[in-house]
């Protein structure tokens, strides 16, 4: 026999949405905020939160889900209709780095839920999409690596996620991390750093 569902479906999904900016704002201002603070934030009792996440490290999955494609979204957006694999990849890791910002102490927490190996299944498509655009600058000679794509593409990665730890223990601001990695990740592709700063200061002044 199946179950009837009962409530109103609009609500519901309404009521999961606020959990879950409510999670996010609250993960962020206390890492460790439990399943009891969430609901209160959010006006809710534990169960519903419960009903929509059977755990917090399920909340996080999920939360972290959305990062990932939130992620995705603007390194599409940006790199659309750029020919130059420099330039794309400039954009690229500034409009992530500036969609990454607001997640940074959600992906450091999520490396004790999720795990760094569940990150990175997740960041398997945004990946796939970098070597493409890695393996065309190799080809063209705009880009000089003694790493094949793929490898290069994980450098590409982790540099990103060790800025945001340094943004995270204090050692850089946000606001100078984005084009800091940026330029790092050019110069590990073989660009000139001298010919990196400058694409990355025209493609900030543009954004």
């Amino acid at each position: 026999m199946t179950a009837m569902t009962t409530g109103n479906p609009s609500r519901a999904d309404a009521n999961r949405r606020r959990i879950l900016d409510v999670a996010l704002a609250e993960l962020l201002r206390d890492p460790d905020a439990s399943m009891d603070q969430i609901a209160r934030a959010a006006g809710v009792v534990r169960r519903t939160v419960y009903g929509h996440f059977p755990s917090r490290e399920a909340l996080i999955s999920t939360l972290v889900d959305e990062a990932v494609q939130a992620l995705t979204d603007a390194d599409a957006t940006v790199r659309e209709g750029v020919e130059d694999p420099a330039e794309a990849v400039a954009r690229s890791v500034l409009a992530i780095w500036e969609t990454a910002d607001r997640y940074r102490l959600l992906i450091a927490l999520a490396q004790r839920t999720v795990t760094v190996q569940g990150i990175r299944e997740r960041l398997a498509p945004l990946r796939a999409t970098k070597i493409r655009l890695l393996q065309r600058g190799l080809d063209q000679g705009v880009f000089a690596s003694a790493l094949p794509a793929p490898a290069l593409a994980y450098v590409h990665e982790q540099t990103v996620f060790a800025v945001m730890e340094a943004v995270n223990d204090g050692l850089l601001t946000a606001q100078e991390a984005g084009r800091s990695a940026t330029v790092t990740v050019l110069t590990a592709s073989g660009v000139p750093a001298s010919t990196a700063t400058a694409l990355v200061a025209e493609v900030s002044a543009e954004s």
